[in-house]
């Protein structure tokens, strides 16, 4: 059966403090919140024809001889184990699906962020779960996400409380340059909303290439980004939220942000005071924004939002989220502990009172 299909949703998000201070979201005066939120691989444990998603089955759908034989042509030890022995019950999911829930109400007063953009989602049934069982009240609508080519199967999406303006759409992005790396892609998940002042703020979803990619796929996917925002009303205030992939080595050492984000956006991690990162390399001992969102304000006197200075922030103040060296902490199944590898990323939108500011 195929897996197919559009669902919607809307939501953002506010917090002051990297540790998990927050403000009230959802009005014109507080502002609109908008969070990324990599979830480190929301399966649900049915296996999905066509989908290299073996590893999430509960480990008594792991005995047969073919998923053994499968999971032993995986390179990558840790992964191949992860394929032989992780345990993705159905225990293992609702404790997934409750803490990243509890990550998500952190902020906003316990009510969450206005609009969260998703990456590492397999699907729209279990985003929904997590709305439905962990959220429901939050006032999210149903979820929004267009299933893409990634071969694993994971996506990205949004929840919002926003109304949805127009219908979502997926944008793929083609790798000519890497064909036998394409189908270890995302596209970009594109949905608008209206703002409090009745004014459309669109907003694309994105998960980049990998950083084991060439830096080039990155660029690609930059580029592929600025084309569509560039096609994108005059009158739409814009933001792109999500894992763009792009490590530190490569935001100092490279031009890739001067050529080909800031000329057209602002960068909300470089407004956070005091903040290391979302993800932390161990080998490399380095912290990165691998995760991010950009801001694009509708063009000329239509300006009328802007990001508020102050309320960019790292969201890790939820149990589970930090190991005790400080550092983001993954899920595990034995024992059931952790989020996800990555923390979620906050700002809050707030209306231009005095446009000459």
């Amino acid at each position: 059966m195929s897996r197919r299909s559009i669902t919607a949703v809307i939501i953002m998000t506010v917090l002051l403090g990297c540790s998990g201070g927050d403000e009230t979201a959802g009005n014109s005066d507080a502002g609109v919140t908008i969070m990324t939120f990599n979830v480190e691989n929301l399966f649900d444990n049915v296996d999905d024809p066509g989908k290299a998603d073996e590893t999430y089955l509960a480990i008594e759908a792991k005995q047969a001889p073919a998923h053994i034989e499968a999971c032993n042509e995986i390179e990558v030890a840790a992964w191949r184990n992860l394929c032989l022995n992780l345990d993705w019950s159905d225990a293992a999911i609702d404790y997934k699906l409750r803490v990243v829930g509890e990550a998500i109400l952190q902020v906003g007063d316990g009510r969450g962020p206005d609009i969260i953009a998703f990456q590492e989602v397999e699907n729209a049934a279990i985003l929904n779960r997590l709305r439905d069982e962990h959220l429901a009240d939050a006032g999210y609508s149903p979820a929004i996400l267009i299933e893409g080519q990634d071969l694993r199967g994971i996506d990205v999406g949004f929840l919002s409380r926003l109304p949805l303006v127009g219908e979502p759409r997926h944008h793929g992005i083609e790798f000519p340059d890497h064909p036998d790396r394409q189908d270890d892609t995302r596209g970009v998940l594109e949905a608008s909303f209206e703002l409090p002042d009745g004014s459309v703020l669109t907003g694309f979803a994105v998960h980049f290439p990998a950083p084991f990619h060439p830096i080039e796929m990155r660029e690609h996917a930059y580029r592929h980004l600025n084309e569509l925002r560039n096609a994108v009303p005059d009158t739409h205030h814009v933001f792109a939220a999500g894992d763009f992939n792009t490590p530190k080595r490569e935001m100092e050492g490279t031009p890739i942000l001067d050529d080909l984000v800031r000329p057209g956006w602002t960068i909300a991690h470089e407004l956070c005071a005091g903040c290391k990162g979302t993800n932390y390399w161990a080998r490399g001992d380095s912290w990165s924004f691998l995760d991010t969102i950009l801001f694009s304000p509708a063009r000329g006197e239509n300006a009328t939002w802007r990001i508020r200075a102050d309320s960019v922030r790292v969201a890790n103040g939820s149990p589970g989220q930090v190991n005790a060296d400080g550092t983001p902490r993954r899920f595990s199944d034995e024992p059931l502990g952790g989020v996800s590898d990555h923390w979620p990323l906050v700002m809050t939108l707030e209306p231009v009172k005095n446009k000459s500011l």
